[in-house]
């Protein structure tokens, strides 16, 4: 019977510690100098943000939210929208942690209501919401940025890199 107790709280334990994982990398990674918003506040209220990929090209091309544009590598690739500073804007990339770099530029570029789409591209996915491919086409396809934070997606189809033919 300890047996059993015993294995059943290291599976609590281990379910607790990996749903825990993307509030962990998030904690260890990013200052928290960009609020976050999560993907319920962001669904309710959708249209009324721009949305902002910030990460690679390539990872937008096999899926993106919907609406969502690509940000490009830089504040200087976003130039031609800092007229709009006073537009609300969420930027996200695989987890989080790109996009918070990416809203601090655009903190400092003088906007002034960024958020950080919290748990970002994995968190949206794993809440069951649309992504879209390049050609706008809801997909399975998540591209995972690495190995190492594929683990956190736990929706959709795992890409980790694009052949290029």
């Amino acid at each position: 019977m300890r047996t059993i107790l015993f294995f059943c709280f290291v599976l609590g334990c281990s379910a607790f510690a990996k749903a825990q994982s993307i509030d962990s990398v998030l904690k260890k990674y990013n200052s928290h100098s960009v609020p976050y918003i999560s993907v319920e506040e962001l669904k309710m209220d959708y249209d009324n943000y721009l949305i902002l990929d910030t990460r690679e090209k390539e990872e937008y091309d096999v899926s993106h939210l919907p609406n969502a544009i690509w940000a490009g590598k830089t504040i200087k690739d976003w130039k031609k929208h800092s007229k709009h500073t006073d537009k609300k804007v969420v930027v996200y990339c695989t987890i989080g942690v790109r996009s918070e770099d990416y809203g601090e530029e655009l903190q400092a570029a003088g906007f002034q209501n960024v958020k950080n789409l919290y748990g970002s591209i994995f968190a949206w996915k794993n809440a069951g919401y649309t992504v879209v491919d390049a050609k706008g086409k809801p997909t399975e396809n998540v591209h995972t940025y690495s190995r190492t934070w594929a683990k956190y997606l736990k929706s959709g189809n795992k890409v980790t890199s694009v052949s290029k033919n």
